[in-house]
């Protein structure tokens, strides 16, 4: 395929209750609309500045459709941090996308665009707005920050909300704040000639999830991004290329100082997780008993055709994979095959995404929102030792091989730097 040679940033037009992103790849328009649910309106300054973040960000669904030489932004007001992160977002946010259709995106020029306007919104810091996706980390986020006052944010595409989410979402008993996201449907349909892959889709999620508390008096945002959300899948061109780029460290920083360079330091927006494992993660919501019956992590339930959707766990794809396996050191053998109908990890068909998770595979972690090698291993060989898996005995075989770099305790205590406020902590 043909790299294209334009793609601009035509204009963002914001209503009392919707976005619309419009964009031009070599003259080929496209809008994206998002309208929201549960917030004041949207047509204040403040909130329009952090649109037009989130309208920088989500272009790069329409962006990567050509991989275009030349980016115009028009007269978007952009900023330094804002510029800042879209250089982020396009180079390292598109990593995956680009290694997968073997391009080089170093020669891309990015030009226009003028200063940000900074504004200072009146916000309640006590009250927090947590994206939710009916996960495991989610949870965990929701339940902890049980001292606040908090809602929920959830997206939902144009074809209709997805059940397990809004099953998980049910049980907090608290109030959602909506946001349903339309792409275009050129994108959705596809054409022989458009790049396909995948975009740093949270960071969009964060930056609506920004205007969403914004627009109702919220002094904050709690994201759900692990410590191992920062760990790389593979190296490649000398850079590195991470699936969870946008649930990163460096993304949250970046992302922050955009938001304070418009609104002003006071609004947080942080991973409530961030100096947490997977492992930690796992342990607090075998707690959360509430929970088992109904969340699901499992992505073949979140497609965009509502057709195809999976009814239950798939225990087949890498995500099942991951997920039965970090839980299965605190959730008995039992209970665990109730909630999955399964057992990824004793299915033998599964070995070789297995053996990638924790670090054995000849390929590398796979390109999925999982842990990183050592907490795979870890966990793998916490159920490789406990009595009710023993009948699964290439579990103990294949935890032997592997040598994880920290050990189960360590990973049960916080790991790196965090942004997390005080307030947030009990």
């Amino acid at each position: 395929m043909t790299r294209a040679e334009t793609f601009r940033y035509v204009g963002l037009e914001v209503d009392d209750d919707a976005l619309r992103g419009h964009y031009e790849l070599d003259g080929r328009h496209f809008v994206e609309v998002v309208s929201f649910e549960g917030t004041g309106p949207l047509r204040r300054p403040a909130l329009v500045a952090v649109a037009e973040l989130w309208y920088l960000v989500a272009g790069l669904s329409y962006y990567k459709a050509g991989a275009a030489r030349h980016v115009d932004l028009g007269d978007t007001p952009a900023g330094a941090h804002g510029r800042a992160l879209l250089d982020a977002a396009l180079h390292e946010g598109l990593g995956e996308y680009a290694y997968r259709n073997n391009l080089n995106l170093d020669d891309v020029v990015v030009e226009g665009g003028r200063d940000a306007t900074s504004y200072r919104p009146t916000i309640d810091e006590a009250r927090v707005l947590v994206p939710f996706g009916g996960g495991i980390d989610s949870v965990v986020t929701v339940e902890s920050l049980g001292h606040l006052e908090r809602a929920l944010f959830v997206v939902s595409p144009a074809s209709g909300r997805f059940a397990p989410l809004e099953d998980t979402a049910a049980v907090t008993g608290l109030e959602i704040v909506r946001a349903t996201r339309q792409l275009d449907p050129q994108i959705l349909r596809g054409d022989d000639n458009f790049f396909n892959g995948h975009v740093p889709v949270t960071a969009m999620v964060t930056l609506l999830a920004a205007v969403a508390a914004l627009a109702s008096g919220r002094g904050a945002v709690a994201m759900s991004n692990e410590h191992s959300a920062s760990s790389a899948n593979l190296r490649w061109r000398d850079q590195d290329v991470n699936h969870q780029w946008s649930k990163s460290w460096s993304a949250e920083m970046l992302i922050a100082d955009a938001l304070s360079e418009r609104v002003g330091p006071e609004f947080v927006v942080a991973s409530f997780l961030r100096d947490r494992s997977e492992l930690w993660v796992a342990q607090q919501f075998a707690r959360l008993s509430a929970y088992h019956d109904v969340f699901r992590s499992c992505n073949r339930a979140f497609n965009q055709r509502p057709g195809e959707r999976a009814a239950h766990w798939c225990g087949t794809c890498d995500k099942c994979l991951f997920i039965n396996l970090i839980l299965a050191p605190f959730i008995e053998r039992d209970q665990l095959r109730r909630i999955f109908r399964s057992e990824p990890i004793a299915d033998p068909r599964l070995d070789a995404t297995l053996r990638s998770l924790v670090g054995l595979g000849i390929q590398h972690k796979p390109f999925e929102c999982v842990g990183d090698p050592d907490e795979s291993a870890v966990a793998l060989r916490a159920v490789s030792q406990s009595t009710p898996w023993h009948d699964v005995i290439r579990l103990a075989e294949l935890a032997r091989l592997t040598s994880p770099d920290r050990d189960f305790e360590e990973l049960l205590q916080p790991q790196g730097p965090s942004r997390v406020p005080a307030h947030w902590l009990r």
